[in-house]
């Protein structure tokens, strides 16, 4: 019985393993370019935001 044990590990183990590679290499599901677009806006509008505020001042040289 040990011995079944023993090679039932490693068969499950190859089988979530190929379960696992399928599902890591599936297509990136597509979202369509009106919501695409508005989401990529938003963001460039809210980097404008954090840049805008967070801009270092000119120091004066020495």
């Amino acid at each position: 019985m040990a011995a079944l044990a023993w090679l039932i590990i490693p068969c499950v183990a190859a089988v979530l393993a190929t379960v696992w590679a399928g599902w890591a290499q599936r297509a990136p599901r597509a979202t369509g370019d009106p919501a695409s677009l508005a989401e990529h806006q938003r963001f460039m509008a809210a980097m404008e935001r954090t840049t805008a505020a967070d801009a270092p001042r000119e120091r004066p040289e020495r």
